[in-house]
């Protein structure tokens, strides 16, 4: 008997540490978070401007390669070859030729070491530096456009997080008292106050809710993994939203306004005008075929032909010019590429400009349509809680039937849900047009 006490208490025992385990794990699984802090993550965890770091790095070591054409060239290079048939050797100043005697030469060794620094280049190394350091900058700024692109996608996870758990809880509410209804008119029924049929369609108005109830979680739950893999999380990291955070902080500007801070602050404009820059750049770098090439140079040769000539220490130095003749009729056709890259450029920054005045009206006139729909939602949240106080009382009076209770309980589920959803839709149009401006990193 002791012996069956002391394993049941031992079941226990382990039940009890099983189940605290799984409370632990739950309760890491669950986090509170901000909008901030959701946004912060997001952008440590985004692999989008993890990429643009990768080439803001390649951009800066092209600066470095650019730099790198100013310092000179270094050349050694060394042979040996056999030497299968006799020269004939002539030394200048015999005239007789070689001198009799001459001695057999079968094999060559030589070894050359050169340098080269370049003076001018027709202004090729320097137009290629300035490129590559626009280029950089131009990148640097695609990142901060992506930048604000994360923010806004945090944001609207964000709020999308917030509305389906909104959403949850309005409609489990709703199946709350869906299920008393469903209680209350049974009874009805069984004493013969309501009908059966009213009693049915009560019953299926709370089957249609659990429906809902159903979309309505699986929502919740796509929502909280796609915020999950967003900041960098465990996809069974439950969240608990701070609503607060989810608010408006900042008054609206005139379209005209936003617009000129657009062309003052979008970065996409900022870095267009960099790639500018840098085909301007580019032209005149293609230009500079039709000079020539001066650089100063430094040589060392030795030589040895075994049982005739041995060369040591023979150094020179120099000025060399290099000259390519044919890029007087070559170089004209890649003048004309480099100008209609140029000329692509400036198209681009007119369909840009054309587009970003599209957008801001766009963020704009959505931003206004969300207030005037949170006033109007508003109102039909108190008109509908008024329809289903009249419509109840009637019913209770025999003169509405069960049909328009139900219809009038579902408008006000409904208006709620609008409520909701308009409130946070507000201030993800809000941030939009912040987007759209420019404006949204500050």
């Amino acid at each position: 008997m002791k012996h069956k006490m002391k394993s049941t208490a031992g079941y226990f025992i382990i039940l009890f540490c099983l189940l605290s385990i799984q409370s632990l794990q739950a309760q890491d699984s669950t986090r509170s978070i901000s909008l901030k802090e959701a946004i912060d993550l997001s952008i440590k965890n985004s692999h989008l401007l993890k990429n643009n770091k990768a080439k803001i790095d390649e951009a800066t070591a092209a600066i470095d390669e650019a730099n790198e054409r100013r310092l000179p060239d270094f050349n050694v290079s060394g042979s040996y070859a056999y030497v299968p048939v006799q020269p004939t050797i002539v030394l200048k100043g015999s005239p007789g030729g070689a001198p009799a005697g001459t001695p057999r030469v079968t094999n060559i060794v030589y070894g050359t070491a050169n340098a080269s620094l370049p003076i001018y280049t027709g202004g090729k190394i320097k137009y290629g530096i300035e490129s590559a350091k626009y280029l950089e900058q131009a990148a640097k700024l695609d990142a901060e456009d992506n930048r604000e692109a994360v923010i806004l996608n945090t944001i609207n996870a964000y709020s999308n997080l917030y509305k389906s758990m909104a959403t949850v809880k309005l409609v489990k509410d709703n199946l709350d008292q869906s299920n008393q209804r469903v209680k209350d008119f049974t009874n009805l029924e069984k004493n013969g106050i309501v009908a059966k049929n009213d009693l049915l369609k009560v019953k299926l108005q709370s089957s249609n809710i659990e429906l809902t109830l159903l979309d309505a979680e699986s929502n919740y739950k796509l929502a909280s993994v796609n915020m999950a893999l967003m900041l960098g999380l465990p996809e069974q990291t439950v969240f608990i939203i701070d609503a607060s955070s989810l608010q408006q902080n900042g008054s609206i500007k005139s379209i005209e306004e936003y617009e000129q801070l657009a062309l003052q602050s979008r970065n996409d404009i900022g870095a267009l005008s960099l790639r500018k820059k840098a085909a301007d750049l580019s032209v005149k770098s293609v230009k500079a075929n039709y000079y020539p090439n001066l650089a100063l140079t430094a040589g060392y040769i030795a030589a040895d032909l075994p049982n005739f000539l041995t060369v040591t220490n023979l150094v020179t130095l120099g000025v060399g010019v290099k000259y390519n003749v044919s890029s007087l009729w070559k170089t004209k056709s890649t003048i004309a590429q480099a100008e209609a890259r140029v000329q692509q450029i400036t198209t681009s920054q007119d369909m840009l400009n054309d587009n970003i005045r599209l957008q801001i009206n766009q963020a704009y006139q959505g931003y206004l349509l969300s207030l005037k729909k949170i006033d109007v939602y508003q109102k039909a949240v108190d008109q509908a809680a008024e329809n289903y106080r009249i419509t109840k009382n009637k019913f209770d009076n025999s003169l509405a039937t069960t049909t328009d209770l139900l219809d009038a309980d579902l408008s006000q589920l409904q208006t709620k849900l609008n409520v909701s959803n308009a409130a946070a839709d507000a201030v993800v149009a809000y941030n939009k047009l912040l987007q759209t401006a420019g404006l949204l990193n500050n």
